[in-house]
């Protein structure tokens, strides 16, 4: 699954976080496999801005699940930097980090600036920053240059170090991702789905084998909410329904109760945009919503899908992960 730290009305931005964490621990128990966290910069929405450190307290707080970034934003950082911050990651839960990493700004370009002053060319490096991170990440000795800690030098312990993905909406990341043999992971809620299909298929056609990913392993993230009912389920996606309305006018802000919601409504203007999000949306009762996955997962040929949910009140999400899990049968699930 896939966390977003998102704010909410009537709540401070640093309970978003504080919420991450319980969720993490949750979904633990649940017996998810991943839980990823994102990078964003000067949004009021998404706060979660500074996932190594997310990784670090949720790595406190957890002994089994893998704990990843979804992404770090490499062109705003040095790629040893980051190497170092996911080594010591990696000394505090050993085999179980994931290091992805994007190439687009998670934020706007004035933010991209003041996080890198060369950010209009930082992109550029993007491959070769990928290439120097799976060296340092790895603890191989790399242009002269170690990140430490470094790993046990005992290989029979079988941990292995951070596994590094490339994340991405578009062709760009998919083919990068085949050209270094690493996980690929499509962010498909970005445009719900717009291009998976051509982005998959270069990622399979061009894929070069290496030494710890023989075969192409591909992944999407979707945007689900399960509930009790399709009702319920369609009520408590009303946040995000109107968030990305009033995002694609150019206003963010933090997640909105379905209550106040409900109440304003949407304007006959708006009901085009609801009604094509709606058809396109993983929103139902826990059969509604495996069903969606499963079908979508067969279509995509994927044996892991990524989940990420956004609900006002965290009860709600933790339910519907919960839903979910039991759905699929995770370990874990029938216990809660």
């Amino acid at each position: 699954m896939l966390d977003q730290s998102v704010s909410c009305t009537g709540r401070d931005e640093g309970h978003a976080l504080r919420d991450t964490l319980d969720l993490a621990t949750v979904c633990e128990g649940l017996g998810y496999q991943r839980f990823w966290v994102s990078e964003h910069h000067g949004m009021p929405t998404i706060v979660g801005s500074a996932p190594e450190v997310l990784m670090a307290a949720i790595a406190a707080r957890t002994t089994r699940i893998r704990i990843g970034s979804a992404g770090v934003m490499l062109p705003h950082y040095a790629a040893l930097k980051v190497a170092e911050q996911f080594r010591v990651l990696d000394a505090l839960a050993p085999g179980r980090i994931d290091l992805g990493v994007g190439r687009a700004p998670g934020s706007d370009g004035r933010t991209a600036m003041a996080l890198n002053p060369n950010a209009r060319h930082a992109a550029d490096d993007f491959p070769q920053q990928v290439v120097d991170l799976q060296a340092w990440s790895a603890g191989l000795r790399h242009q002269g240059l170690t990140a430490n800690p470094l790993p046990p030098a005992n290989p029979a312990t079988g941990v292995l170090p951070p596994e590094v993905w490339i994340l991405g909406s578009s062709n760009y990341g998919a083919q990068l991702a085949a050209h270094l043999g690493l996980p690929y992971a499509y962010a498909y809620f970005f445009m719900d789905g717009q291009g998976v299909e051509q982005a998959l298929d270069l990622y399979r056609s061009l894929y070069r084998p290496s030494a710890r990913h023989p075969k192409p392993q591909p992944t999407v993230c979707v945007w689900a909410l399960a509930a009790d009912s399709a009702a319920a389920a369609q009520f408590q996606a009303l946040g995000r329904e109107r968030w990305r309305l009033d995002r694609q006018r150019g206003v963010l802000g933090p997640l909105q109760t379905p209550e106040a919601i409900a109440q304003r409504g949407f304007t006959a203007d708006d009901m085009p945009t609801i009604t094509a999000m709606r058809e396109r949306a993983f929103v139902g009762t826990a059969a509604q919503v495996g069903a969606q996955l499963r079908a979508l997962a067969t279509e995509l040929d994927l044996s892991e899908l990524v989940i990420n949910t956004w609900a006002h009140d965290p009860a709600v999400r933790r339910h519907s992960y919960a839903l979910l899990a039991r759905e699929f049968g995770l370990t874990g699930a029938a216990a809660a």
